[in-house]
């Protein structure tokens, strides 16, 4: 069906910025796209679809018991909104040596989409299951803890940065999230979900209990120790029973410049994987795609949020909602083009467990 020739131009324009963009995002590579609903409209929310595992069951010959299949849900809802608006004169073009600035400036927009949608992602470096953090761990001091999950120190010194760490003490089964500083001996513990109401069920851990908070401060990262370091987000992944396949290990530059250096490292590029190089790819290593990116979140002083997960950690939705252009520039001569694009993220509480974090300095 014939469509006005504006129309064309400007859906050119968007997928043509969108097509730069994938090629160069990492973010394709480590997002889950399994999700069900449509993308139509900001704040549209769609459906995170999963099953819990079953578990075997022992045979004694008797009849068997059908397990009932329970659906985990969540729900992503597309938060961002954002638009390129450019226009080309008509009189600036005859002027200009550039006589088609369309390619140069495609490229500079897929750049800068691509940036913002990265350091998206890469925020969600919180949304990793207490418990999957490497740093330096702060043990100092002893605690009690109530039944409603206050934490009383003696001989501690709590700070505001430890809020989002990972908590566990003496008489704890399981990993507990900080949420709550108040003094350098009071903080508060809750159990490290996101989609469920906030509750604590650790119980009660009397006086002069030994404790960690996780990842507390960066680990300084060297040619020497980058490899073990390496080794435990494995480790982390593996005992967590998350996927081998689809893994991947994103590194600031800072930290990526250690990985040639390292012990018993050596750069491999299969040729299946010579594409990925753009996006920063640098090697295969046990079982992760290492890939160097500055979007990483955090800094050399404060530390970097390094990840290295399966790909069905996060599930990212996106969408060009509306491309049009204007022919006609009003009061002047030339056209206008505009998009407007939306997307989201979403870690469920259930997917936690599929990253881990490598929080260092270089």
């Amino acid at each position: 069906m014939p469509s006005p020739f504006a129309t064309k131009l400007a859906e050119g324009f968007s997928a043509k910025v969108m097509k730069e963009m994938y090629a160069r995002s990492v973010y394709d590579l480590i997002t889950n796209r399994d999700y069900e609903g449509d993308v139509n409209a900001v704040g549209s929310k769609v459906n995170i679809l999963s099953f819990s595992r079953l578990s075997e069951q022992d045979y004694t010959g008797s009849n068997l018991t059908a397990s009932a299949l329970q659906e985990i849900n969540g729900q992503l809802t597309l938060s961002k909104q954002k638009s390129f608006y450019w226009r080309e004169n008509t009189i600036d073009k005859w002027k200009s040596y550039i006589k088609e600035p369309k390619p140069v400036i495609i490229e500079q927009l897929a750049q800068e989409r691509r940036k913002n949608i990265d350091n998206f992602i890469l925020g969600f470096y919180p949304n990793i299951a207490a418990g999957q953090r490497t740093g330096t761990d702060y043990t100092t001091g002893t605690v009690t803890i109530d039944v409603s999950g206050n934490v009383t120190g003696s001989g501690t010194t709590f700070t505001a940065s430890m809020v989002g760490k990972g908590f566990k003490a003496t008489g704890h089964s399981k990993w507990y999230r900080v949420i709550t500083f108040t003094s350098a001996t009071a903080i508060v513990i809750q159990n490290d979900t996101y989609d469920d109401a906030a509750a604590y069920d650790g119980g009660v851990i009397n006086a002069g209990a030994t404790y960690t908070i996780q990842a507390n401060t960066p680990i300084a990262i060297t040619a020497g120790n980058i490899m073990a370091k390496i080794i435990a987000l494995q480790v982390a992944l593996d005992n967590a029973e998350v996927p081998e396949e689809d893994r991947f290990l994103l590194l600031h530059p800072t930290i990526a410049q250690y990985i040639p250096q390292g012990t018993n490292i050596s750069l491999s590029v299969p040729a299946a994987f010579e594409a990925l190089v753009q996006k920063g790819f640098l090697t295969e290593l046990l079982g992760f795609k290492v890939i160097k990116t500055p979007r990483i979140q955090g800094d050399n002083v404060n530390g970097f949020h390094c990840i290295a997960a399966n790909r069905n950690w996060l599930t990212f939705a996106d969408k060009v909602l509306q491309v049009g252009m204007e022919e006609d520039l009003i009061g002047n001569f030339g056209a206008a083009f505009k998009d407007l694009y939306v997307y989201g993220a979403k870690v469920t509480d259930n997917r936690l467990k599929f990253a881990t974090e490598l929080f260092c300095t270089g």
